[in-house]
């Protein structure tokens, strides 16, 4: 049997925007769901599902000639999704255009590689809890990310549960050709 990983394409939080967020999911009055570790919050940008290690070396290779310059996303508005029962960020403005061509280039990408994605338009979020049955009354204020790199992330089964580690990042670049 092929050696595979579970691995999606993300944006990862420096420590600043970690503890804003590790901030209002404690100042967040909900009970019954299991919230997100600190150590996990991203924002997903392409689902690829169980990679063997030459489709992930290639997804590598092909990757790092994305350019797309830095942008921001500002996390204003916490939503509750019935299906998968999950207590999320999302963003009230559409997501600004490079974020759309830098998940556009991934699926790309992804798909150039064989692997299925998802088909719904996107929509930048961070879960903050699982297993949510309800939307809380909570007020805050809007957590402004600045993306500058990706990553191509690996959710791992531990003991104490899935944790999430980063596998490589790259920088996101302007083009430097004309």
């Amino acid at each position: 049997m092929t050696n595979t990983s579970r691995l999606f394409f993300a944006l990862w939080p420096d420590d600043e925007t970690r503890q804003a967020l590790l901030r209002l999911s404690r100042s967040i009055a909900a009970k019954g769901c299991k919230w997100v570790q600190p150590h996990n919050l991203h924002v997903t940008l392409v689902f690829l599902g169980r990679v063997d290690e030459d489709v992930a070396s290639l997804l590598k290779q092909s990757v790092a000639g994305i350019t797309v310059p830095p942008f921001e996303l500002t996390f204003d508005n916490l939503s509750y999704w019935s299906r998968p029962k999950i207590l999320c960020l999302t963003c009230r403005q559409a997501a600004p255009d490079n974020t759309m061509l830098l998940t556009s280039a991934l699926t790309e990408i992804a798909e150039n590689c064989g692997l299925q994605t998802d088909t719904r338009p996107y929509t930048p979020h961070i879960t903050l809890a699982r297993h949510a049955r309800y939307l809380p009354d909570a007020k805050f204020e809007p957590i402004v990310w600045r993306a500058e790199a990706f990553c191509l992330v690996e959710s791992c089964s531990e003991p104490d549960g899935v944790c999430y580690k980063v596998r490589q990042q790259w920088p996101l670049l302007k083009s430097t050709t004309l």
